[in-house]
Parts: structure tokens; C-alpha cells; sequence
């Protein structure tokens, strides 16, 4: 079994990703809080993994991510929704990319996007 203080500071550093994507998105600052929402989801992912299997893998990608939870019984939920939003997952998965290293400028409806999708990912995985 994990250490549970593994857990829970993965999941306190995935809700402050969240609350300064909020920020972000509230302020205008629409690459950040696309990078914030991609940050918080990978991390809310991998503490439910560390918690369910006691691992995760050191990777970037919240589909391969999102593969591992869909094998998991009780994650089921999670796992649906990820697979119903996977257009929005890859547009998250490139903001990790492109909102430090390309020149490329998120809008605020595609912030407004990933900012949400964020927010329904870190409704799943509260602690037992």
C-alpha cells in the first residue's frame, strides 16, 4: 500500500494546479491556465493510481494514464469520462507542450475547455 502522505500531496499540488489555472483563466491568461489544467490533471491521475496500485508511470501522457485507470475496477467512472473527452485530453496533452515551448497562444474558449475538464477529473478519486 502507498504511503498515504504520497497521496495526499500529490492530490494538495493537482488542486493548487487547479485553483491557479482558475486564476489564470480569470485573469486573461489563457496559456497558463491551459499548462496549470494539464498539470493538475496528470498529477490527480497519478496520485489515484499511486493510491489503487501503489505506482505510476513517470510519463507525461494523460491518455497513457487514463489506459492504466480503465483497467482498474473502481475506476471505472474516471476512466469513461476520460475516454468520452478524449479529443479535449489531447488538446490538454498539448497544452504541456505548447503553452511553454511553441508559439502558439491558447484562446479563451480552449482554456475555458481544459480549465473544465480539469475540474470534472478532480471531482473523481477522493480518498478512503
Amino acid at each position: 500500500m502507498p504511503h498515504i502522505y504520497e497521496v495526499k500531496l500529490l492530490r494538495k499540488r493537482a488542486k493548487s494546479f487547479f485553483t491557479r489555472a482558475l486564476e489564470s483563466f480569470n485573469s486573461g491568461e489563457y496559456d497558463l491556465a491551459a499548462f496549470l489544467s494539464e498539470q493538475a490533471v496528470q498529477l490527480h491521475l497519478k496520485s489515484i493510481l499511486l493510491e489503487k496500485i501503489g505506482d505510476y508511470p513517470r510519463v507525461h501522457s494523460i491518455l497513457t494514464l487514463a489506459s492504466i485507470l480503465n483497467r482498474l475496477p473502481d475506476c471505472k467512472e474516471l476512466a469513461r469520462f476520460l475516454e468520452e473527452s478524449k479529443t479535449e485530453i489531447r488538446l490538454l496533452e498539448d497544452a504541456y507542450i505548447a503553452s511553454r515551448y511553441l508559439v502558439r497562444e491558447y484562446t479563451r474558449e480552449e482554456a475555458e475547455i481544459l480549465v473544465n475538464v480539469a475540474k470534472e477529473v478532480l471531482k473523481h478519486g477522493e480518498l478512503r
